[in-house]
């Protein structure tokens, strides 16, 4: 996840599921990407217009996930958990071919894509891995929302307090993840989950027509409806996480820092996430974790040197 060049596959990898939102069949293929493409997401139900790339800016609604759109229209939501399967695989460049409006929730969580996706390999490219890192403290707070990133010196952490004060079970929980670390089994495979009663309030919205007890975790009151329960002591809060990893993805870059963040969702973090990178003065592109230097100034710099010899 943190070498110094860029990956993708070494083959193509398929997926098939509901989407959580709309309820339909969709599938997926994974297909191998040159340097420096990025992710791009391409509608293959549509015969034009039918590309969009996986970047914080396309995001267009923030309502229970997480949908980005280019300029015709063309949108594929709920995309946040495999994005973070993408950050936590180490992949860097892909075409996502979908044959729908969504991508499949599968388990609730990442797991399966993580799993096929170290299953299939890499196959690094040539080219070296940009990273942002930021060189200065910006937060946003919204009532009883917050988050916040700070330098840090080569790694990405994400420290996470989740509050259900209404809910005796989720209460209150935190966790803190270095992504550096190998062993990240607890956040991909953590689960989407809601509350009993707000089931048919998500169902109003026109959302949640594929949710199941096979793809989200159900709370009612102080009991999981699900058989066998959670999957690990700290699930609900590691279920935020992993979103947020998924919407950072979307930088277009792995990004070097320190977040603390309190009861966000992926509405926060778009607007974090525009906030953060709108302004220059915030960060540098460096082509490795530990570097401070800003390569793309030291670049342009060196271009214009050359050009006026």
């Amino acid at each position: 996840m943190w070498g110094s060049n860029q990956n993708t596959l070494k083959n193509k990898v398929n997926f098939s599921g509901i989407g959580l939102h709309s309820g339909k069949k969709v599938s997926i293929e994974l297909e191998p990407s040159h340097s420096n493409t990025g992710i791009i997401f391409k509608r293959n139900d549509l015969k034009e217009n039918n590309e969009i790339v996986a970047n914080f800016k396309n995001v267009t609604s923030v309502k229970l996930c997480t949908k980005i759109e280019n300029e015709f229209g063309t949108s594929v939501s709920t995309v946040e958990h495999l994005m973070a399967a993408f950050y936590i695989c180490g992949i860097d460049n892909l075409i996502v071919n979908i044959n729908g409006p969504e991508v499949p929730i599968m388990d609730g969580s990442a797991k399966e894509f993580v799993e096929k996706i170290t299953e299939c390999g890499l196959k690094e490219l040539n080219a070296k891995r940009k990273f942002i890192k930021i060189i200065k403290k910006t937060e946003i707070k919204l009532n009883d929302k917050s988050i916040s990133i700070s330098p840090t010196s080569n790694t990405f952490k994400v420290s996470f307090t989740l509050r259900y004060d209404s809910n005796p079970l989720i209460q209150s929980q935190s966790n803190q993840i270095d992504f550096r670390n190998k062993n990240l089994e607890n956040i991909y495979s953590a689960r989407t989950f809601c509350l009993y009663e707000d089931i048919e309030k998500v169902k109003s919205f026109g959302l949640g027509k594929g949710g199941s007890l096979e793809n989200a975790v159900v709370v009612k009151e102080n009991k999981v409806l699900n058989v066998g329960g959670l999957r690990s002591e700290n699930e609900f809060v590691n279920h935020k996480i992993l979103d947020l990893a998924g919407d950072f993805m979307l930088a277009g870059m792995r990004i070097v820092g320190s977040v603390e963040c309190s009861h966000g969702g992926h509405a926060l973090t778009n607007d974090f996430l525009r906030k953060v990178l709108s302004h220059k003065s915030n960060f540098n592109i460096v082509d490795n974790p530990e570097n401070v230097t800003n390569i793309q100034k030291i670049r342009s710099e060196q271009k214009r040197i050359a050009v006026n010899a």
